[in-house]
């Protein structure tokens, strides 16, 4: 391959960047002035968002857009969720028929409470789907910068993308599935966020490995629950996208929803642990429009609910806990009990 482009170059994008360099010529890796894309070139480091790493020679990074897609074949988008539709719009003009698209943020659009593949068809033209994928899963991106193996999922309503995309981002310390379940994948990747906000909490309140085990083990039936409402396949949620990024957020010194959720545990306000973190924080944002999505719907969300309560509501984390721990008597297999023999 010729030319790759990375768009983003935050932390996310850089390491993808330094990833895919060693299978391609060129990679561009655009991101604004303002986010020191000028200062990268110069000095061949992203400090800001991932120290100590040095740029490989064949990655440049760049501010103007069009220079940066011009003859690429294949544009991963590595931006902020909530600035997804933003640069979509911007690359839209810019953008060959031909050339695929692979969607790496985590998270739900707020003002549309939608999936990020719907907002680049919304942007972009229903056609996209054919040259679309998204790319999830347990990866942090100080590790997948220092080479340390990493396993991840690729989802497509193409086969050949699919697949494609699945040999572009292959390598020894890269292993990469495929998956037919775009909405299952994108569903995983946006709700695990929420679990570790709340994981995060109990840590900061000092609490211990029983109730973390708890949360992740109950947050993954919550996010089972909703991701199969809207539209994905039960077993993608005990996979990569599911299990396997809901595992490594809630208890990664790199998970920022832990970090933030730890805060929050500890006593500060949400401003003020936004300010701390000093980076993107999606769970932040996705609970917003899962608590919303959840009345609307009926789904019980218990766990997502008392995090919505302690941002927005300014209900105590101690209560809150106390009260999801005073919930009715409940099956464990309660929603699916009617078929298990002897009850």
């Amino acid at each position: 391959m010729k030319k790759i482009t990375v768009l983003g170059a935050g932390s996310w994008g850089t390491a993808q960047a330094l990833l895919l360099s060693k299978k391609t010529r060129k990679i561009a890796l655009w991101g604004r002035v303002e986010d020191g894309i000028e200062e990268m070139r110069a000095e061949r480091e992203n400090k800001r968002f991932l120290p100590g790493v040095r740029l490989s020679d064949n990655i440049e990074p760049i501010s103007d857009l069009k220079t940066a897609v011009d003859n690429t074949e294949l544009i991963v988008m590595a931006v902020p969720t909530q600035a997804v539709r933003e640069v979509l719009i911007l690359l839209a003009p810019h953008l060959q028929p031909d050339t695929i698209i692979v969607n790496t943020a985590k998270g739900l659009e707020i003002k549309t409470a939608t999936r990020l593949s719907r907002v680049a068809e919304d942007v972009l033209g229903r056609e996209i789907r054919e040259h679309y994928a998204v790319l999830s899963g347990p990866s942090h991106a100080e590790e997948v910068a220092r080479g340390l193996p990493t396993v991840v999922t690729v989802a497509s309503y193409s086969r050949e993308v699919a697949f494609f995309v699945q040999d572009t981002f292959m390598s020894p310390v890269f292993r990469v599935y495929t998956n037919p379940d775009v909405a299952g994948v994108e569903l995983g990747g946006a709700l695990k966020n929420i679990i570790a906000l709340a994981t995060g909490m109990c840590d900061g309140l000092g609490y211990g490995d029983n109730t973390r085990a708890a949360l992740m083990t109950r947050g993954l039936t919550e996010i089972t629950r909703m991701g199969v409402a809207l539209g994905g396949d039960y077993r993608t949620f005990s996979g990569l996208s599911g299990m396997g990024d809901l595992v490594v957020t809630c208890g990664s010194k790199y998970s920022r929803n832990r970090q933030a959720g730890e805060l929050l545990g500890q006593g500060y306000n949400l401003q003020q642990a936004m300010e701390q973190i000093g980076m993107a924080v999606e769970g932040v944002h996705t609970v917003r429009v899962v608590n919303k999505i959840a009345d609307q719907m009926g789904v019980d969300m218990p766990i997502s609910k008392a995090c919505y309560d302690i941002l927005y509501k300014n209900t105590s984390v101690q209560e809150t806990v106390n009260t999801l721990m005073k919930r009715r008597k409940k099956h464990e297999l309660e929603e699916i009990a009617v078929n298990i023999k002897g009850w």
